[in-house]
């Protein structure tokens, strides 16, 4: 009796997967973009000229809140913006491109008749004019920005790689680089959209549309895929997935090197407005709010791991 009741509950959960893969692939048909297409890039509204008072950073950031950033004159505070923009659309660029060879690497190890195959395909179509929006973004604000620290970039190419070999790995990578955009840019989109450029306003409602698909996959996948793993590799994703939502969100979330450097931010302010910062850490933590949800309820957020988890600043502190 038991043995049916366990084969009648995986039947109506492979069901319901395939139902929503369906929706997805059926979405990525009737709801997407084309970067140049759906983007006027040369009308005058999207010009971007970098003292423009729009890309000031608002008082709810943690460095637009510091006395140091709003005592800057209005044209530095403007350009610290826009750099800002422009660096999180070049590392955008860039996870997107280690997500393309990853669901790649992926697709590859599918079988025929794999719903799966199909939806991959479409997100990385939908992810490639993602890259192409951030890239365009970049070059029309003339900054040489590289984005990513270089040993990070050559990093990347073995989480590409896993794909194929660990994919729960993968798309736990996935929400560890997609989650931090996704809630910053649904904040933008809710609390300063009016006030903000409409050049990224564009931007952010594409890319919010569309990952909302990638996000539901990936939460999908590992809802179905984790609880067959064996120890060892559990136990491998609990050891390391709070080291790549950590990082992943400090590169989301925080203002990259050539920026410090190039505006002389000093290290008290960064501390202030991120080392120091409760306000930050609950930023950070929220960001990162479904992830580890779904982490807990997967078994991945769990003793002695957890750990890692609050030292690493993207779980509540225990009470």
């Amino acid at each position: 009796m038991l043995a049916q009741e366990e084969n009648t509950s995986t039947v109506r959960e492979t069901s319901q997967y395939n139902a929503l893969l369906d929706r997805l692939n059926h979405a990525s048909i009737t709801k997407h973009f084309d970067a140049y297409k759906d983007v006027a890039w040369d009308d005058p509204e999207y010009a971007i000229d970098l003292e423009d008072p729009r890309w000031i950073i608002h008082s709810a950031n943690p460095l637009g809140a510091t006395e140091w950033y709003q005592s800057q004159p209005e044209g530095v505070q403007a350009r610290i913006g826009v750099h800002m923009t422009a660096t999180f659309m070049k590392i955008g660029w860039q996870f997107e491109s280690v997500l393309q060879r990853g669901l790649l690497e992926f697709a590859m190890s599918l079988p025929n008749g794999a719903r799966e195959f199909r939806y991959a395909y479409h997100e990385v179509i939908e992810e490639a004019h993602h890259s192409l929006m951030f890239q365009e973004f970049v070059n029309r604000t003339g900054l040489d920005i590289p984005g990513l620290p270089q040993t990070i970039r050559f990093a990347s190419r073995r989480v590409a790689a896993f794909g194929r070999s660990f994919p729960e790995l993968f798309f736990l990578f996935v929400l560890g680089g997609e989650d931090p955009i996704d809630y910053e840019q649904r904040n933008f989109i809710l609390n300063c959209k009016e006030e903000r450029h409409p050049l990224l306003n564009r931007i952010s409602q594409i890319h919010v549309t569309e990952e909302a698909r990638h996000l539901s996959f990936a939460r999908a996948y590992l809802r179905r895929n984790v609880p067959k793993l064996g120890m060892i590799k559990r136990n491998f994703l609990r050891l390391r997935t709070p080291l790549i939502l950590g990082n992943m969100s400090r590169f989301m979330m925080e203002p990259s090197t050539q920026i410090i450097n190039t505006y002389g931010i000093p290290k008290a302010v960064l501390r202030e407005a991120y080392g120091d910062n409760p306000e930050h850490r609950r930023r950070v933590e929220a960001a990162l709010g479904k992830v580890r949800d779904l982490c807990i309820e997967l078994g991945i957020f769990a003793r002695p791991f957890d750990q890692i988890w609050y030292r690493m600043g993207i779980a509540p502190a225990k009470s």
